[in-house]
Order: C-alpha cells, then sequence, then structure tokens
C-alpha cells in the first residue's frame, strides 16, 4: 500500500510553463484519474510521478520518501502505456516474465507471478503465443500483466484504451474495473480524455485545465457540485447549457431573470448584496423536463432532433438568446423541429456560476 502526495509541483521546459502549484494527496488503495482536454498536462504529470520527467519544482513523496531524484525503477511503480510496448519476438508468458528476468528473480518466483497474473486476467490460456496472434484488448492485458507481476506500490495507466475500438474499450474498461477489485490495496493512477472511464472507474477525479487543478472530488461531486464553469462543461455529455442573467430576488431560494425574459429558481442560497449580479444559470441537459410556458425556465424553437433511442437530444433556438440550448429528454420524440417547446428544470439542478465560479463555494 502506498500514500503519495504532490507538493506545488511544477514542469516547465525553459521559459514555457505547462503545469504549476500542482498540490494532491492520493490514498493508499484509490484509483485516481487524471481528466482534462488535449494538452493540460495529465500525461506530463503521470510521467513525473513515473520519473520518466523531470520534476522542475515542488516535491513527490510515497510513503513519506521524497522522489524526485529517485530513479525510475526504484520508486515502487508500474506503468501500462498507450501502445503496449510488447516484445513481438516473444511470447504472453516471456513478455510477463522479462522484469521478473531483469531483476533476477528465482525460476519458481517468475513462475508463480506470471500465473497469478495470467489468472486474474484470464490469459491463462494465452501465455504461449506471440503478441501478433491477440486482439487489441488481449494485448492491453498482457501490458497490464506486465505491471502485475512486479508487484509495484503504484500502478500508471497512460490512457491505455485509446487504442481500442469501443466495445473492447467497455469490456476491458470493465476488466480493469474487476482487477481494482482483486487488488483493493494497490494505488492506481489513471489518465484518459474519456469522462466514460473517468466517472465509471474513479474513487476521485482531478481535473486539470490551465496549467493546474480545476476541482478535485468524487465522480458524483464533479457532475453534481461544480466549483467552476470549466467543470461543469468538462464533466457531463452533452456539456451544461450556460446562460446569461440576473439575480433578481436573493435568499435561500434565489430567482434569476436569464437575458430572453423567462424567470429561474435556484436553490442557491444567495445574499442580499447579491441583487442584480450579473451570472450564468447552468443547466445539465437531462435536467429539463417539458412544462406549461408559465412555469417555463427556457422557452425555443426546435431546430434539430437527434432520435438516440432511450434519449431524444432537442437543440433549439432560444427566444431572444445567443446561443442555442440542448435538451435531453427520455424516450422518442418525433415531429418536434420548427415546433416551440417550454422546458424548466427543479430548483435544485439549477446552478449559478459568477465570473466563472460557482456560487455554492465562494
Amino acid at each position: 500500500m502506498a500514500d503519495l502526495t504532490l507538493t506545488d509541483v511544477a514542469k516547465s521546459y525553459g521559459e514555457v510553463n505547462v503545469l504549476k502549484e500542482i498540490n494532491l494527496d492520493i490514498k493508499a488503495g484509490e484509483l485516481i484519474v487524471f481528466v482534462g482536454p488535449s494538452g493540460c498536462g495529465k500525461s506530463t504529470l503521470l510521467r513525473m510521478i513515473a520519473g520518466l520527467e523531470k520534476i522542475s519544482g515542488g516535491t513527490l513523496t510515497i510513503d513519506g520518501q521524497v522522489m524526485n531524484d529517485v530513479p525510475p525503477a526504484q520508486r515502487g511503480i508500474a506503468m501500462v502505456f498507450q501502445s503496449y510496448a510488447l516484445y513481438p519476438h516473444m511470447t504472453v508468458r516471456e513478455n510477463m516474465a522479462f522484469a521478473l528476468r531483469i531483476a533476477k528473480k528465482s525460476q519458481a518466483e517468475i513462475d508463480a507471478s506470471v500465473e497469478n497474473a495470467a489468472r486474474i486476467l484470464q490469459l491463462t490460456d494465452y501465455l504461449d503465443r506471440l503478441p501478433k496472434a491477440l486482439s487489441g484488448g488481449q494485448r492491453q492485458r498482457v501490458a497490464i500483466g506486465r505491471a502485475i507481476v512486479r508487484d509495484p506500490k503504484v500502478y500508471l495507466f497512460d490512457e491505455p484504451l485509446s487504442n481500442l475500438d469501443a466495445a473492447l474499450r467497455v469490456a476491458t474498461r470493465i476488466e480493469i474495473a474487476q482487477l481494482k477489485e482483486a487488488m483493493p490495496e494497490r494505488t492506481m493512477i489513471y489518465v484518459t480524455h474519456d469522462q466514460v472511464e473517468a466517472m465509471t472507474l474513479a474513487s476521485r477525479i482531478v481535473v486539470l485545465a490551465n496549467k493546474g487543478i480545476a476541482q478535485v472530488g468524487t465522480p458524483l461531486e464533479l457532475y453534481e457540485r461544480p466549483e467552476n464553469e470549466f467543470v461543469a462543461q468538462f464533466i457531463g455529455s452533452p456539456a451544461m447549457n450556460l446562460m446569461p442573467g440576473k439575480i433578481t430576488a436573493t435568499g435561500a431560494q434565489t430567482e434569476v431573470t436569464l437575458d430572453t425574459g423567462v424567470r429561474a429558481i435556484s436553490a442557491v442560497p444567495t445574499r442580499a448584496e447579491d441583487m442584480g449580479m450579473a451570472v450564468n444559470i447552468g443547466i445539465r441537459p437531462e435536467d429539463f423536463t417539458p412544462c406549461e410556458p408559465d412555469q417555463a425556465s427556457y422557452v425555443g424553437t426546435v431546430q434539430i432532433t437527434e432520435k438516440l433511442g432511450e434519449v431524444t437530444l432537442l437543440y433549439f433556438a432560444p427566444q431572444g438568446g445567443r446561443e442555442p440550448v440542448i435538451a435531453k429528454l427520455p424516450g422518442i420524440h418525433n415531429g418536434m423541429r420548427g415546433s416551440e417547446v417550454t422546458l424548466r428544470a427543479a430548483p435544485e439542478k439549477v446552478h449559478l456560476f459568477a465570473q466563472g465560479r460557482s456560487l455554492l463555494y465562494r
């Protein structure tokens, strides 16, 4: 088991700052997922933890030991790469045993470790095959098995499913979740750009943006209580709708008048001095429900419908609004293009943001 702490960690290439002031405590047994847009530094941060990138500032500690200058092989870390990185001329067994042979382990230890990893990953029937005879999902399992046999303190996964097709991604994601259940004491850090992977696998999610951490929390915390507009729109698909307006009544129930003239009620508490404050009202597409016109928090004309079977996405132009709005309604809704739609959201589902920050966290 291993605790891992990042304190004021920074990374720069010359005068270009890539990451700054990264402060994060990862507890033993957690599965932490790093997410964020392309170029935000997810993989760079992972490689700094692994020792493959030098830390420009701050400290990394594992179980209380500073690791900044410790070589990668001595950090007690195993990394699973996006590209599998298997030796094509070696069998599955030989690929998984390679690091143990380099470490001069006994043949009995090697055999026991490989057999155990193969059993966990359901690879026992494939141990004598070459990588070219395996599917993409099976190759990724071999790469994971190569990490397991080393019995590391911390597992690092760098977008391990991005080379797989959609069906294999789902199957392998389930296998990784089962692997974590089989090794509950192991600490895992996982990098992905796929928020479905993040939401389904993570104990906690770290959202990276603007060279730092935008928010850390459980999947449901980030979904239900985003601290800022970036997290609100990054977590969830389709993204949260943001609609400009002003606070017109304060208190435990806040009334907001949208720029379109329609009123919305939020359960976010506000103070008397907030009266007239310019805010963005955030409503997730799935939190809209059809209603009568006099109850509506949004009114518009449907431009496009996407019927996905279990849900229908309505893209509609709000009356007097500048940006299109998306509603996600259960079931199939036919013949709505060009029609007027009136929608509302329950007050506890309506978020309020001022200057990019949620009013819940000021």
